[in-house]
């Protein structure tokens, strides 16, 4: 596993940390999911770095980047990456969002359709039923109760995470994961991550309605989609009627189900249909 190379770039009055593995061809800008961090990607970008250039972010209010009191919905994260990308010289990047990230990349996409070359969504982007939505929520809330915990040490916090049955099996990118994202605090240590930050987000993505963005997309799109619940069997980020829709409606878009993976483990664990099916998305429009 290569290590990236850490810098900070600015934001919409922020300041936003970045991870870059360095590459020849392509720029992928790659987004997070609603608590993780840059450093969700060490996987995927081992798989496609020294080939393309992968650059993932820290959101604001995660990782290592700025935290304001407030400002925490897709709006702010577009202005973002913005001028993230004009700071960088990103002319007309690859998006590549993951979750949160995904519905991000998708209305960027939809927004700014100069500015991105192809769209890569990683299980989410797609509008759900208020029921579907309350399985998801159901399925990462032991991901959002770690926020705000207070662990006596590093050693008994990642105990607790290597229990957690949708990380299952542990593997070395996860350790680093969750070493990125904790700092210590009196009494011990506990996730970078604000609680409230969090709840303000997913009480602006609640008012998101994902559709009115699938025909305003212009760029080649890729839709990944993990087959596996994370606590159930029907917990899905992207159930069967959902992304058939964003197929249909999202010009130039397709599916590929990677199977076997569940929200998490489609980045956390190498999977080589998930690396080549990307990769072969790149190449497909390179001079």
């Amino acid at each position: 596993m290569t290590a990236p190379i850490m810098k900070k770039a600015e934001g919409d009055g922020v300041k936003i940390q970045l991870a870059i593995w360095e590459g020849r061809k392509k720029q992928i800008l790659c987004i997070h999911g609603i608590t993780a961090n840059c450093r969700f990607w060490d996987c995927l970008a081992s798989a496609l770095s020294p080939h393309h250039r992968v650059i993932a972010m820290d959101l604001r209010g995660r990782g290592l980047s700025d935290k304001p009191p407030t400002g925490y919905s897709i709006k702010h994260h577009c202005k973002d990456i913005l001028i993230l990308m004009n700071d960088q010289g990103l002319q007309r990047p690859v998006l590549m969002g993951h979750s949160l990230g995904a519905f991000i990349s998708l209305f960027f996409a939809a927004r700014y359709p100069k500015r991105v070359d192809q769209l890569i969504l990683l299980d989410g982007g797609g509008k759900l039923s208020a029921d579907q939505r309350d399985k998801v929520f159901a399925g990462i809330k032991p991901s959002l109760d770690r926020l705000g915990q207070i662990f006596p040490s590093l050693k008994i916090y990642l105990s607790q995470m290597k229990q957690a049955p949708y990380l299952q099996p542990w593997n070395s990118y996860m350790e680093t994961y969750f070493r990125y994202e904790i700092e210590k605090v009196v009494g011990g240590i506990r996730s970078r991550v604000h609680q409230k930050h969090i709840e303000e987000e997913a009480k602006n993505l609640r008012k998101v309605d994902s559709r009115k963005f699938y025909k305003k997309v212009k760029a080649p799109t890729l839709i990944l989609r993990a087959t596996k619940g994370m606590l159930a069997e029907d917990d899905l980020l992207l159930p069967e009627n959902v992304i058939d829709r964003m197929v249909r409606e999202i010009p130039n878009a397709k599916k590929v189900d990677i199977k076997g993976t569940n929200h998490y483990s489609i980045l956390f664990q190498p999977n080589k249909k998930r690396d080549q099916t990307i990769l072969k998305f790149l190449n497909q429009n390179l001079p």
